[in-house]
């Protein structure tokens, strides 16, 4: 059992029941939870709180993207539930990041709480971008959207493994929160991933891991083996 891991387990169930019922059989062995879209526009936000009484952080993936008013509304009430941290597309730019920013302080009353800037999604690569209209490579977007969030008084980011370092040379006060972890090579929907040594090799403060642990058919015994695993190698500093 490792006692400062960071591991954040994604509960991508589809109810409440299920998510702190999972919650609870990995708690040992990880760091905090993520509660995403699934839980959070199924069952609703409640689960939040339902989590956090698991007795680990909770980041609730909202992946906020609105008019400032609007996520600063929404960061706030996410606060009230008790989230830890929650995400906002630093895309929206530095005043909707500052609206959410406030919102959550103002909904956690006290309690610590950051937002963290999503950069550019993992699922998508350099020829999607390109699809898209854009004209710069996932690295140099990441760079500039790292700088956006740190000006906004993010507390860090969500970015790929592949983008750690790009963000610890534009902003280095950031905390990293890397999902796209996989022990080993393989074929889904994300498309810049690296395993959990590589991540935490590169400098991830936090590395989200969803299916290599959901997926098991012991999910206890999947989150304590990487537990085993990470506590093998030496942590970033």
């Amino acid at each position: 059992m490792v006692t400062r891991s960071p591991v954040i387990v994604a509960l991508d169930v589809p109810n409440a029941a299920e998510a702190v019922a999972l919650a609870e059989s990995v708690a040992p062995y990880v760091g905090a939870f993520k509660v995403g879209l699934r839980l959070l526009h199924g069952p609703g936000p409640g689960v939040i709180a339902a989590v956090v009484g698991v007795g680990k952080p909770v980041f609730a993936d909202a992946k906020l993207h609105d008019i400032p008013t609007q996520v600063g509304a929404a960061a706030e009430a996410l606060g009230r539930y008790g989230a830890r941290w929650i995400t906002a597309h630093a895309s929206g730019g530095a005043a909707m990041l500052e609206a959410a920013t406030e919102g959550l302080a103002k909904g956690a009353g006290g309690a610590a709480a950051g937002v963290l800037g999503v950069t550019v999604l993992t699922s998508l690569d350099d020829n999607m971008l390109r699809s898209m209209g854009l004209d710069r490579s996932a690295g140099q977007l990441v760079s500039s959207l790292a700088r956006v969030a740190d000006r906004a008084g993010c507390e860090g980011v969500v970015c790929s493994p592949k983008e750690l370092q790009v963000v610890a040379d534009v902003a280095p006060r950031l905390q990293r929160v890397t999902p796209g972890i996989r022990p080993t090579a393989g074929e889904d929907d994300q498309a810049r991933t690296a395993t959990p040594e590589e991540a935490l090799e590169r400098g991830a403060d936090w590395i989200v891991v969803g299916r290599p642990i959901t997926a098991a058919a012991d999910p206890a015994a999947a989150a304590a083996a990487l537990a085993e695993l990470i506590a093998g190698r030496e942590g970033p500093t």
